[in-house]
């Protein structure tokens, strides 16, 4: 996992996964009882609403965090198509 400097993404990390994870108990369990899609319970309903509420926060508040802080990491076509071949050398030294 990615150290973060700021506390408050770290804590959205950790909460993503704590809640993705609770998510995911909460519908295994339903399976596994066999109750139908519909079936559930107003307060399960609640709680399955409020997870997904919660991780679409930490989801756009993480995303907001890396568009801010991440470089750019240039491999896209436009980018690898301005280099010449002849230029990537496994001792870093171009011919021209």
């Amino acid at each position: 996992m990615i150290a973060d400097s700021n506390s408050n993404v770290a804590w959205h990390r950790v909460q993503l996964k704590k809640n993705r994870e609770a998510l995911k108990v909460i519908e295994i369990a339903r399976f596994r009882i066999g109750r139908m899609a519909g079936s559930n319970t107003k307060s399960e309903q609640e709680a399955i609403a409020s997870l997904r509420r919660k991780i679409a926060e930490s989801e756009r508040c993480i995303a907001a965090h890396e568009r801010q802080t991440r470089r750019p990491l240039a491999t896209d076509l436009a980018s690898l198509a301005q280099v010449r071949w002849s230029d990537w050398n496994t001792r870093g030294v171009a011919r021209h």
